[in-house]
């Protein structure tokens, strides 16, 4: 037992000595927003070398940009452990914070001193603190976000969308928002699988919010999709109004957990273009890397915490595509490469996928 928590201890000694720092933030070179053409694009990929990046309080040339995102640290057994505890702590304790902190919110709802919009603009800050805050009382996860400066201090309404390939994703995804979109970010609500109210924190957090619950079939992580045809009426309606009163939309246009994030997307779903379509909005994109080697999709895996480094991309740029195969392509291009590597893909070809230009070459 005294070996145990001695380990323990050191290895808690490993974590504060490298997990207690803020997230950091990279910021690419910012990227041109009308691209004529191919040409253009890779001809100016040498003048955009010249640029910097800035990652923590250092200064990268672009081409260091893979050796700025290096591979995962493997973590030890005693590490392992360690972060899976605190991993572990961190969820027991949003599961005790969100309750308490909410409850106060549902009261004044209920009595009818803040509105429906109210209470869910704070119910979603709410949750954002507790993740936030629990993440730095139980450092199990090393965090960076790499961001233009202009996504940060311009944002503009639109319909986001990210990868899927933890169970933790929600919770980076409330932790980060406010270095992944800045502080004059609109509000947001998530479309959320239903059966995640059987859980009831999750439950309470997404009803409190107003996140938008979408109907399918319960058939494991990797298996195709079966959605309920009804429920994407109340869906569409859900959206439209969720625009009206001043949110953005997110979506996950996988649908479910990647249990193979190093292999590319799963299918990507028509979803997100529907709703940028319909709502007449953008579409912007944001990756996640790494948080499946802390809670895999696979259930033969799970909390196996093998690595704590992740990282969030946004990327620049919202965009309006011209039809469902031009952004599922584009997304599965752009966002399951930086999923499966934590990297960009080659500049020159992230431009040409950014803004639309690989559509009129023959490197698509």
């Amino acid at each position: 037992m005294n070996g145990k928590f001695g380990g323990l201890i050191l290895g808690a000694a490993f974590l504060c000595s490298h997990g207690f720092s803020p997230p950091r933030v990279m910021s690419p070179p910012a990227y041109k927003q009308h691209v004529p053409s191919a040409a253009k694009l890779v001809s100016s990929s040498a003048k955009q070398t010249r640029n910097t990046i800035l990652y923590s309080s250092a200064a990268v040339s672009v081409t260091d940009l893979q050796a700025v995102s290096p591979p995962q640290r493997k973590l030890n057994q005693l590490q392992s452990a360690v972060v899976r505890t605190l991993m572990v702590a961190f969820i027991m304790s949003m599961c005790v914070a969100l309750p308490v902190t909410l409850f106060p919110v549902w009261v004044l709802y209920r009595l009818k001193i803040i509105n429906r919009v109210q209470k869910e603009m704070i119910s979603l800050r709410v949750g954002q603190f507790c993740s936030r805050w629990l993440m730095r009382l139980f450092p199990f996860a090393r965090k960076k976000v790499i961001v233009e400066p202009e996504t940060l201090t311009e944002p503009q309404p639109a319909i986001w969308v990210c990868n899927h390939i933890s169970m933790l994703d929600l919770f980076f995804v409330l932790a980060l928002d406010k270095k992944m979109r800045g502080k004059n970010r609109r509000p947001i609500k998530c479309l959320y699988w239903k059966g995640l109210e059987s859980n009831p924190i999750t439950c309470l957090l997404c009803k409190m919010a107003g996140f938008i619950p979408v109907d399918m079939s319960d058939n494991g992580n990797g298996n195709a999709n079966e959605y309920d045809p009804k429920s994407f009426k109340q869906m569409l309606r859900s959206t439209k109004n969720a625009i009206k009163d001043g949110f953005d939309i997110a979506i996950l246009p996988e649908g479910q957990p990647n249990p193979t994030p190093e292999a590319g997307l799963q299918p990507v779903f028509s979803g997100a273009f529907t709703l940028a379509k319909t709502s007449r909005r953008p579409i912007q994109m944001i990756a996640l890397h790494g948080l499946h080697k802390m809670w895999h999709p696979d259930e033969n895996i799970g909390m196996a915490c093998t690595a704590r480094d992740m990282a969030a991309r946004v990327y620049p740029g919202s965009r309006v595509y011209k039809d469902a195969e031009e952004f599922s392509s584009t997304f599965s291009a752009v966002v399951g490469h930086f999923g499966a590597h934590g990297t960009d893909l080659d500049d020159t070809e992230l431009q040409l996928w950014l803004y639309g230009a690989m559509w009129g070459t023959e490197l698509r």
